[in-house]
């Protein structure tokens, strides 16, 4: 009679020793996944330079007419360009047709109300067509296309992707080469006083 008393003391003991560590291993390894993966989690969040940088503002008095300077906007180079009276008249100069991409869209050229076609007063900060601003980012495969320092300008005056061959002309759209759309446009204003805001 005290022997089965005493097993079924022991049954239940055991019972709540089986729950306990098995309610333990869930928890740990829920532990162990939480911080293997935050550090994925994290790193998908944009960095402080990135945040910090959401506007810039540039001070383009000094610029000279021909000159071309690079800044950094939410981790991408920006291309801002004092074209030259040949430059905004070579990019006038090409009908719509002869475009790859006759048409940029709001999300590629914030800076127009919906959809417009690709004419190089569309594209430009002013009805001059002096100044020019572009996110130089390959519209292909996002590498950065070369021409900033007017070395490498490729075949039609603007810029040359090395990566895989794209041309883009004096108002930063695509004439040859693999790339689907026109060089997009960042949201920025320009003030009579030359200081552009960019994420404006």
């Amino acid at each position: 009679m005290m022997s089965q008393a005493s097993d079924e003391a022991v049954q239940p003991r055991a019972s709540e020793r089986r729950d306990f560590l098995y309610y333990a291993t869930v928890s740990a390894g829920a532990v162990a996944i939480g911080a293997a993966v935050w550090p994925l989690i994290d790193s998908m969040n944009p960095s402080a330079d990135v945040t910090a940088s959401d506007t810039v503002r540039i001070d383009l008095s000094g610029v000279e007419p021909g000159q071309r300077i690079t800044v950094k906007w939410r981790g991408r180079p920006v291309f801002v360009w004092r074209r030259s009276a040949a430059a905004i008249e070579a990019a006038r100069a090409v009908e719509l047709g002869a475009l790859v991409d006759p048409v940029d869209t709001a999300r590629e050229n914030p800076s127009q109300s919906g959809d417009r076609p690709a004419r190089d007063d569309n594209r430009t900060a002013d009805a001059a067509g002096e100044w020019l601003v572009v996110i130089g980012v390959c519209t292909h495969l996002g590498c950065i296309p070369l021409g900033q320092d007017g070395a490498a300008v490729g075949e039609f005056g603007g810029w040359f992707c090395p990566c895989h061959g794209s041309h883009y002309d004096t108002s930063g759209r695509i004439r040859k080469g693999p790339a689907p759309r026109n060089l997009d446009i960042p949201p920025y204003t320009l003030g009579d006083d030359l200081q552009l805001v960019i994420g404006a």
